[in-house]
């Protein structure tokens, strides 16, 4: 069988230590979160988690299955396959001299990423895009030096039908 990346949207109560039940059912199975993403809602009394993990099918369906089992899961929804649209954000400090800024400014701009702090040796840049796009930039910018990069998890949701 092959291993495959699976991105699921899991709808939860809002509630004290349901993430770290959601978290404990992976570590408990020795099984890995790739990325994990957690915000509220619309609705304050929920939350939405995208999580992104991998394994073969049958280790996609038992994690699918142990999620359902917890009393605060309302809904879960493995979109990978999905038509849904994924986004990510990193920061990333790149060193700067003057000379060299102008090239990471015009990276900056091809990529519509902004720059939100400049120093005197460094720039920060804020960049938002699928997997690819970060991929992307981050090695446009690895040759000037990143000093430091830190990435959200993915948010992941599913296109409208039209309707």
């Amino acid at each position: 069988m092959t291993q495959g990346r699976h991105i699921f949207s899991v709808l939860v109560e809002n509630k004290f230590g349901v993430l770290a039940r959601v978290a404990g059912l992976f570590s408990g199975r020795g099984f890995n979160i790739d990325s994990l993403s957690v915000s509220e809602t619309e609705d304050p009394n929920t939350s939405q988690m995208t999580i992104v993990t991998h394994g073969d099918e049958a280790i996609i369906e038992q994690i699918e299955k142990q999620l359902n089992r917890l009393i605060e899961v309302i809904r879960i929804k493995d979109i990978t396959k999905e038509n849904h649209v994924e986004r990510e954000m990193i920061l990333v400090k790149v060193a700067v001299d003057t000379a060299k800024r102008g090239e990471v400014l015009q990276i900056v701009d091809i990529f519509r990423a902004r720059t939100i702090d400049v120093a005197s040796e460094s720039l920060t840049i804020e960049i938002t895009g699928d997997e690819n796009k970060l991929r992307a930039v981050i090695d446009m910018l690895r040759p000037y030096g990143i000093r430091e990069l830190v990435r959200t998890g993915k948010v992941a949701i599913m296109r409208s039908t039209g309707k």
